[in-house]
Parts: C-alpha cells; structure tokens; sequence
C-alpha cells in the first residue's frame, strides 16, 4: 500500500474516532447540565457519533469508493 493511502486511511480513522468522542462528549454534558432527549446537545452529539461510526464502516467494509479507471 502507497504510504499517501496509509496517511488517508490513518487520518481518516483518527478523525472518525475524534468525532465520536465529541459525540459522547456532548450527551454527557447535556446530560449533566441538566437537558432533555430533545436538547440540541443530545441530538448534535448523536449525530456526530452517527458520522463518526458510519465513517469507520465504511472504511472497514472495504468500500474504496468509486473511481473510474485510468
């Protein structure tokens, strides 16, 4: 593997693995401050765990994307 794809696929699992822990982040200090299932820190770190783990998924699964042929 070309060391340009090791540094996309290194970055890309950090970044993913950060996402998901803001995610967790957010709940938790919604939750501490005292907010419900609808607060927008509930939500925002729902979904920033939801990015985080689809796009660990999808690099795992194997998916190399879509790239036409040269």
């Amino acid at each position: 593997m070309s060391e340009p794809r090791q540094l996309r696929q290194s970055s890309t699992r950090v970044m993913s693995l950060l996402m998901i822990l803001i995610g967790i982040a957010l709940v938790v200090r919604t939750i501490a401050a005292g907010g419900g299932l609808g607060a927008v820190g509930i939500v925002l770190g729902i979904l920033f765990v939801a990015a985080g783990g689809g796009r660990l998924y999808l690099q795992y699964r194997g998916g190399h994307g879509h790239r036409p042929s040269r």
